[in-house]
């Protein structure tokens, strides 16, 4: 794909994707997952460098679980409104394992971000670890769900 960056290791991101990367990591392991047993963690940077993070919380009842990424997203437009996302890192492990397992957001997280992109009119870049690929960086939200849903299908 065009504008799609790999990387194998993630000491070849860039600093500030590393930085994501970390702090996603952190988050993950403050995950309320006693369920499926697997942590999920999001770090998104802001505009002006403001760091929100965010992680898995399932409830018995599954429906009303909240992924990572909403968590984190849905954190970054509550408390900060007027500020754009540039950059989130997506990071998972299972339980009592230090080493991260690939990850793509699920659909309903996809499309979601995409909305976040939309409204802001600027791209939001997506770091994740995936089987085989490595690391790698999306350039847009657009390129995890290039046939979306949107509101020109509402007019």
């Amino acid at each position: 794909m065009k504008g799609l960056l790999t990387f194998q290791q993630v000491e070849d991101l860039d600093a500030e994707s590393r930085y994501l990367v970390h702090k996603a990591k952190e988050a993950a392991q403050h995950a309320y997952a006693p369920y499926s047993k697997f942590y999920v963690g999001t770090a998104i940077l802001l505009e002006d460098d403001i760091l929100v993070i965010g992680n898995n919380q399932e409830n018995v009842a599954y429906p009303l679980s909240m992924c990572a990424e909403r968590v984190a997203l849905y954190t970054a437009a509550s408390s900060h409104p007027d500020k754009k996302l540039k950059k989130m890192a997506v990071v998972a492990h299972k339980k009592n394992q230090k080493e991260l397992t690939p990850i793509t957001p699920c659909g309903g997280c996809r499309q979601v971000m995409l909305e976040y992109e939309t409204a802001q009119k600027k791209p939001i870049q997506i770091v994740m670890l995936t089987e085989g690929s490595g690391w790698i960086i999306l350039p847009s939200v657009s390129f995890l769900l290039p046939y979306s849903f949107n509101q020109e299908n509402l007019i």
